[in-house]
Formats: C-alpha cells, sequence, structure tokens
C-alpha cells in the first residue's frame, strides 16, 4: 500500500501549480492553487489545459490549447500565454520541474498535431494516435508526407524508421518523383523532396544511412539535396563529384568491396563537410563519423591481409626505375594507409606495423628524407611519428642497429635545416621521443641510442650554434662574413633539445658537455641580438646548474662562464623584460640551492657590477646568503688561518707522547728521560716552532722569542715533586681584563691537571726519572697560571734551567721576568715606543701558547712548544 500512496503522492506534486492572472495594473494576481492536467472538456473536442482547486475541487482554469497561440516557458517552471477570451496574460507556476517540463512538451505535441489534423489528414487522431503507414510516394502527396517526416514526436520517429524501412520501394519511388520534378523543373517538388531528405537523414538511422549511401542511391541522395530553399541557386554537387574528383590508384586494388568503401568513405564526408554542413547537428555527425571510421576499419583489413598488395607496393618503392611523380603517390598512400590504421584494434594496429618493418619501411623513410621536396619530407616525418606514437621501441630497435644509424643522422640534419612551414619542430619531436628516459620499456635501447646521439651527433648540433653566432672581434663585417645564416627558430629548438638531454641523463653531462665546451659555445648565444635566444642560453644554464655537482660548479667558476650572461644582464639595464627574469631566476635557482660556491664565485666576481642592482629583491637575497655563508664558514677558515701546520704538528706530538707512554721496560724508560733532559738549543728550538700571528694576521716578530728563565724556582727534593706548591711570587698590579684573562687561563689549566693526573698516576712509580718530569710539568702549568702572559720561551728555558743548572739561573730568570712584566704594564698605560715592541710581541706569544698548551702532552711543554 505505501508504494502506490508515494507514487500518487509524487504525481500530485509534479501536477501542482499556482494559477496567475495578469491585471490593469500590470501585477499578477494569484488565482488559486490546484492540480493541472490535459483532457478533453464535456460538451467539447478540443484538448484544455484544466486546473483543479486542491481543496474544495472547483475549477480554477479551463484553457482550450489552440494551434495559434503562443507559449512561452520561463525559468524551466513557468508556462505563460496569452487568452484572448479574457484578453489577458495567464502563467501558470510549476511547483516540480519535471512537472512543467512534461505540460510543455505535451502543448508542443498538440499543436503539431492540430497542424496535421487540418491537412484533414487521418494518421493523427489523438495526442495518443500511432503512426500506422506511409502514404503512396506520389507528386501529390509530398506534402503530406513532408509533414509526417518533420514534424513527428520521437516516439513517432521510430515508427517512421520502421516503416521506412519495411517499405523496400519507398527511396526508389521517391527518387523517380525526384527525376520528375528536375525534368519539369518543378522547384517547389523539388524543395520538398530536398526537405524530405534532410528530415530521413536527420532522423539519425544508421540501417537508413547505410542504405542511402550504397553505390545504387548515392549520387542521387546528393542530387536530391542540391536544392536547398534557404540557397537562391541550386548546387552541382554531382557535377563536382563526376568531373572533378579523381579516384587517383598508386597501386590497383583489385578488391571491388575496397573500392566500394573507399567512394562511399569520401562522398559521406563530402555530404557531412559540404553538402549538409549546415543544418546537421552534433549527434548526426558524430553518427556518420562512425560510418567512416568502419568503413576505413574494412579497407585496412582487407588490404593488410592480402599479401601481395603489400609486397607489390614495397618492391615499387624500393624499384630505382620508379619515376618520381609515381614514388610521391606511392609515399602518400602509405601515409593515408598508415593513418587509417587507427581504425583498427591496438593490437591489430601493432601487428601491421610489424608487418611493415619487415617489409622495410623505415628505409623507404630514409630514402624520403633525401629528398629535395619538402612535401613529401614532410609525409615521411608524419609516418614516423604514427610509429612513435603507436610504440616508440618500434623505431628505436631499428635506429641502434648499424643500418639504422643513417636514420637518427638524417633526423637531426633535418632539424638543423630549414625546411620550412616549422618542420624542424617535427625533427625534434621525434627526437625528443628516441631520447625520452620516461619510457616504461627500451630502456637498453634508449641508452645506445643516446650513446650514438652524444657521440656523433651532438657536436654537430653545437657547432651550427657556434658558426651562427658572431665573433668577439673589433672587425665586425669580417665576423658577419664568416657567419653562417641560420634561422632563430633552428637555434632555439636546439636549445631546447639540449636542456632535454641534460634532464633526460645528467650523468653524461659531465662527460659530452662539458669535456666538449658545449658550454661555452651555447653561450655564444648570448651575443645575438634576439632576445628570446639570449634566454634560451640563459635557461640552458639553469638546466645545467639544476643537476646540483660539484664538478658542474667547479667548472663554472674555473672557465668563468657566467660572465656572458652577467654581462648581458648589465646591458639591459632597468628594463623588465623575459631576459631580466630569466637571470633572476639563475640567480634564485643557485641562491634556494645553497651552492656555495657559486654564490662566492658571483659575488667576489661581479658584484660591482650588481650593486646598482640592490633595489631589487632576488640581489639582496643574494647578498644576505653570500653573507651568511661567509659567518658559517668564518670560524673554521679564521682557525685554519691562524696556523695551518698547527694541527699537524699537534697529530705528531700527541703520537711521541702516545710511544713514550707506551714504552714498558726501565731502559726505554731511562733513555726516554735522558732524552728529555737532552734538549736543543734555544735558537733551534725557535726554528722549529710554527710562527705565531696576531689577531689580525700579522706575523710575530721573531725577537718576541727570546728566552726568559723567571717564573720557575729549583728544587731540592724530588721525593715530593707531586704535592709541591711553588711559594706565591708578587705580581704587578694587573687591569681588570688582565684579571679576566688570568681566571681563565687557571680554570683551563685545572681541568688540564684534572684529565691528565688519571694516565700518569700508574706509571709514576717506574722510574725516579720520569717522576722529575712530571714535577716540571705541573710546576710549569701551576706558575703559568700565576705568571699570566707569558711567551712558550720562557717556560721552556726555565724547564731547561732546573734540570741543567740549579737554583742560580733561577734567580736570574727571575729577574727577566721582571722585566718582562714591566713591558707588559708598560703596554697596558698606553705607552708606544719601539723598546717595548720586543715585549710586547713576546706576550702575544705567550698568550697563544696558553691557549694552546692545555690541548699539548708535557713533553710539549717541557720542550717548549
Amino acid at each position: 500500500m505505501g508504494a502506490p500512496e508515494k507514487s500518487q503522492s509524487n504525481t500530485n506534486s509534479m501536477q501542482r501549480v499556482k494559477v496567475y492572472h495578469l491585471n490593469e495594473d500590470g501585477k499578477w494576481d494569484d488565482r488559486g492553487t490546484g492540480h493541472v492536467s490535459i483532457d478533453f472538456v464535456e460538451r467539447s473536442e478540443e484538448l484544455s489545459l484544466c486546473v483543479i482547486d486542491e481543496e474544495d475541487n472547483e475549477t480554477l482554469l479551463v484553457h482550450p490549447i489552440n494551434p495559434e497561440d503562443i507559449y512561452r516557458k520561463q525559468e524551466d517552471t513557468i508556462i505563460s500565454w496569452r487568452d484572448p477570451e479574457r484578453s489577458t496574460e495567464l502563467a501558470l507556476s510549476f511547483q516540480e520541474t519535471a512537472g512543467c517540463s512534461y505540460v510543455w512538451d505535451q502543448i508542443c505535441t498538440m499543436q503539431r498535431n492540430l497542424h496535421f489534423s487540418s491537412l484533414n489528414s487521418e494518421t493523427f487522431h489523438s495526442l495518443n494516435s500511432e503512426l500506422r503507414e506511409l502514404p503512396a510516394v506520389e507528386l501529390t502527396t509530398l506534402p503530406l508526407i513532408l509533414k509526417i517526416v518533420t514534424e513527428s514526436g520521437i516516439t513517432d520517429q521510430m515508427r517512421l524508421t520502421e516503416l521506412i524501412l519495411k517499405d523496400h520501394d519507398f527511396f526508389r519511388n521517391l527518387m523517380g518523383v525526384f527525376k520528375i520534378c528536375e525534368d519539369l523543373e518543378n522547384v517547389d517538388g523539388l524543395h520538398m523532396i530536398f526537405n524530405i531528405v534532410k528530415g530521413i537523414i536527420l532522423l539519425n538511422s544508421s540501417q537508413i544511412l547505410e542504405k542511402i549511401f550504397g553505390d545504387e542511391l548515392i549520387m542521387e541522395i546528393i542530387g536530391c539535396l542540391e536544392y536547398d530553399p534557404g540557397v537562391p541557386h541550386s548546387q552541382h554537387h554531382r557535377n563536382f563529384l563526376k568531373e572533378h574528383v579523381v579516384f587517383k590508384e598508386a597501386i590497383p586494388i583489385k578488391d571491388p568491396l575496397v573500392l566500394s568503401k573507399i567512394h562511399q568513405t569520401y562522398r559521406i564526408g563530402y555530404l557531412k563537410d559540404v553538402v549538409l554542413a549546415r543544418v546537421l547537428d552534433d549527434a548526426i555527425v558524430a553518427n556518420l563519423n562512425s560510418v567512416i571510421h568502419a568503413n576505413n576499419a574494412i579497407v585496412v583489413s582487407l588490404l593488410k591481409d592480402d599479401s601481395t598488395f603489400i609486397q607489390e607496393l614495397f618492391a615499387r618503392l624500393r624499384s630505382p626505375s620508379t619515376s618520381m611523380e609515381s614514388k610521391k603517390n606511392l609515399v602518400y598512400f602509405l601515409h593515408e594507409f598508415c593513418s587509417l590504421s587507427k581504425s583498427l584494434q591496438v593490437v591489430q594496429q601493432l601487428r601491421l606495423f610489424r608487418d611493415l618493418i619487415n617489409e622495410g619501411i623505415f628505409h623507404v623513410i630514409e630514402e624520403v628524407l633525401q629528398i629535395p621536396d619538402k612535401k613529401l619530407v614532410l609525409t615521411g616525418t608524419d609516418i614516423l611519428i604514427l610509429f612513435l606514437t603507436q610504440d616508440p621501441n618500434l623505431l628505436r630497435s631499428y635506429v641502434v642497429r648499424t643500418e639504422g644509424n643513417p636514420l637518427l643522422g638524417l633526423l637531426v640534419k633535418g632539424m638543423m635545416e630549414d625546411f620550412g612551414d616549422k618542420m624542424h619542430c617535427q625533427f625534434q619531436e621525434i627526437i625528443r621521443t628516441l631520447l625520452d628516459a620516461n619510457a616504461l620499456s627500451g630502456g637498453a635501447q634508449r641508452a645506445n641510442i643516446m650513446d650514438i646521439f652524444y657521440e656523433k651527433h651532438l657536436p654537430e648540433l653545437v657547432d651550427v650554434i657556434t658558426a651562427s653566432c658572431p665573433e668577439k672581434s673589433s672587425n665586425a663585417s669580417e665576423g658577419a662574413a664568416r657567419r653562417i645564416f641560420t634561422k632563430p627558430e633552428v637555434l632555439l629548438n636546439i636549445c631546447e633539445l639540449l636542456c632535454f638531454c641534460i634532464m633526460q641523463d645528467a650523468s653524461r653531462t659531465k662527460c659530452s658537455f662539458l669535456q666538449n665546451n658545449v658550454t661555452e659555445k651555447v653561450l655564444h648565444l648570448t651575443r645575438r641580438k634576439e632576445k628570446y635566444l639570449v634566454v634560451a642560453a640563459i635557461r640552458f644554464v639553469r638546466t645545467l646548474l639544476s643537476v646540483h655537482d660539484d664538478y658542474v660548479q667547479n667548472y663554472v667558476v674555473k672557465n668563468n662562464l657566467l660572465k656572458p650572461i652577467i654581462d648581458v644582464f648589465i646591458a639591459n639595464g632597468t628594463r623588465y623584460n623575459l631576459l631580466n627574469s630569466a637571470v633572476l631566476d639563475l640567480l634564485e635557482h643557485i641562491r634556494k640551492g645553497n651552492a656555495t660556491l657559486l654564490l662566492k664565485y658571483i659575488v667576489d666576481t661581479f658584484w660591482d657590477q650588481l650593486a646598482p642592482f640592490q633595489c631589487l629583491t632576488s640581489i639582496q637575497a643574494f647578498k644576505v646568503k653570500y653573507e651568511q655563508c661567509l659567518e658559517s664558514a668564518g670560524p673554521k677558515s679564521t682557525a685554519d688561518a691562524v696556523d695551518p701546520r698547527r694541527r699537524v704538528d699537534e697529530r705528531a706530538l700527541e703520537k711521541e707522547e702516545e710511544d713514550y707512554f707506551n714504552e714498558d721496560s726501565d731502559e726505554e724508560d731511562s733513555a726516554s728521560a735522558s732524552n728529555t733532559q737532552k734538549e736543543k738549543p734555544a735558537s733551534n728550538i725557535q726554528k722549529e716552532q710554527p710562527k705565531p700571528h696576531l689577531s689580525n694576521g700579522v706575523a710575530a716578530s721573531p725577537t718576541s722569542s727570546s728566552p726568559r728563565s723567571g717564573g720557575l724556582v729549583d728544587y731540592e727534593d724530588d721525593e715530593d715533586d707531586e704535592d709541591y706548591k711553588p711559594p706565591p711570587r708578587k705580581q704587578p698590579e694587573a687591569s681588570e681584563d688582565e684579571e679576566g684573562e688570568l681566571l681563565r687561563l687557571k680554570r683551563k689549566s685545572a681541568l688540564v691537571e684534572r684529565e691528565q693526573e688519571p694516565s700518569k698516576k700508574p706509571r709514576l712509580g717506574k722510574s725516579s726519572k720520569r717522576e722529575n718530569v712530571f714535577a716540571v710539568l705541573c710546576s710549569t702549568l701551576s706558575h703559568a697560571v700565576l705568571t699570566g702572559k707569558k711567551s712558550p720561551g720562557t717556560a721552556g728555558s726555565a724547564a731547561r734551567s732546573i734540570v741543567a743548572k740549579g737554583a742560580e739561573d733561577s734567580k736570574s730568570s727571575e729577574e727577566n721576568n721582571s722585566s718582562s712584566s714591566d713591558d707588559e704594564n708598560h703596554k697596558d698605560d698606553g705607552v708606544s715606543s719601539s723598546e717595548h715592541e720586543t715585549s710586547d710581541n713576546g706576550k702575544l706569544n705567550g698568550e697563544e701558547s696558553l691557549v694552546v698548551a692545555p690541548k699539548s702532552s708535557p713533553e710539549m711543554t717541557v720542550n717548549g712548544s
């Protein structure tokens, strides 16, 4: 029960309307809401629009449908018209769009039926009447047939199609009437026959189209369509098809079905594109195209299955006795044959192409590309593109063979030559497809093709660029005389192909592009006056740098390759154009890629030229990135610049220390201790010691390394060396800066002592000589903290004086130390004189020595290193 009720509610909502009446003030008055229907009214034979009130079932509107009334549909839900009885406008506003569309279709259908009833025809009797049969085709019944064909609804059109197909004599009789009217020059009859034939075609029935496009009727049907009422003069389509259209057979076709389909396909195309081009809708055009497509498939299938036909075709193409005109027709036929193969299924098309390759079609194309006829060369390239579209590996497998190498050379040659009509673009497209790395298969074949291309043909393309660009010579006329003219479009395509090669295989860039100076030659384009060629060269460099390879960047910097680009950028000035944007994009790419080497190269080399363009955001960001790179690399480079030999010396001393402590025998310990006591002269120590540097990078004076023996005392007893602390010395008053420096040095020395004590204690009991060495180390470090800033020579000579001379030398060392402290006080007071230079340099050397000392071994301290 629920389903019928739901269906009833849906029907009611579709029929629910509001009735409006236009009053004298020009406003719409609402007359009520009800349900609309189309039915016969009592005591009347006319169909009428009836609206019954949904509340009290009163009649709100009764309007007889008149074929003369004009109905209007507005906004998909409103139907309005003018009622002649009330002399006013009426309107129905539907609740549902579907209900409005349904009633509108019914009104239109009834108006057409009312027109037929005026002809006293018994074919249509009511809204639901059915077309029973067609009238006999005679000159007197042409008006009725025309009405039936042109004014029938969708249902009647289907019935009409069935009746036409059922009546086998319909078209024969209609063509007979056409001949009579043409002989009698009955223009009205000819116009009616034109509309009848056009209406039958517009029925869009494949069976009817197949019937009228047959060899028996096609020419007469085209004759009927010559008499278009909309054209003042009759057309002469039959005369054109019979006399002006010539069917050329490059090779005789013996199958009559193939010939019939070829002729039919041409005539259908002529009918579609010429005769009825103004009246056909998309559905009819699509149906006609499907007929053409089916005919092409039949033709190609029949021809490819005929082995004798294919063999004869290629035999004539290869025969030297074949005339040039005949060879042209054969090539054109081969191109059309390959083009029509697209009508086949993919598997059948691939099988056909492989059969053509076995017959030697690529060898034929090689011969075609060497013919001077540009149109014939264009046809040959079109055939290659058809093969590449189907499967690129078909052509790749031929090119990699020895006999196929000349074909690739001809393609490269065709790209370099000016064939006109932008044919070089087709050659470029073929080469790009062969080299494309994104192919799903054929990787080995593509690699072999790239090897052949880079080895044999890349230099040819680059030489074309070099030969077409002016030289850097003062004599411009002489350079122009040597220059070979090449169309700029050819140079642009060559540059684009080179960029494509870089993106396909970046690993070959090093071997082919850099070693053969390809980049330098491409940059010759910056000398051309065509701005888009200059931009192409910049884009090539941009593509090259996108490889992100250190070798490429070093090559660019070493050969100063960006100089031509910066020069054209400066010459362009402040003009905002494509050249300006290309250079800025290149700089932005370098900046975002963190290419530190290129950043430093550009700023260090070209900043004087780029400085006037700092107003540009890209230039500002480039300089900021450069400064950031300098800051990040600053501490490391500064440490290396202070003393590049320091790290080597430290590694050598650490190795010596490790060997020293790894010795186990007492004899080796004694020998090592004696070697420690046998020191070199102070002058030799100074020669071996790396020359220190001042903070500004200036080397310190060698006089600052003079030995001082102050700051250390002689020891009477060696048993308590580890616990011994030298008595504090009276130090000169120091400034706040010096006190901070002393505190820092104390912390460093204490840290060194803690790090070194665990490694020393297990070995201190082996030999008294070794204990002496460590005693000297501990006392030296402790006294270095107290004395502050001293030179390395001071600590070294103090150690030597303890081991060799004793307490007397210690006193003289203290005197020297006091003099050194006086010199430091003079420097702190701001006194500057030549007498203080030696002591000042000594103080700086002492600072460096103390900074390095925590990383050094005990032997380094004793030796004064």
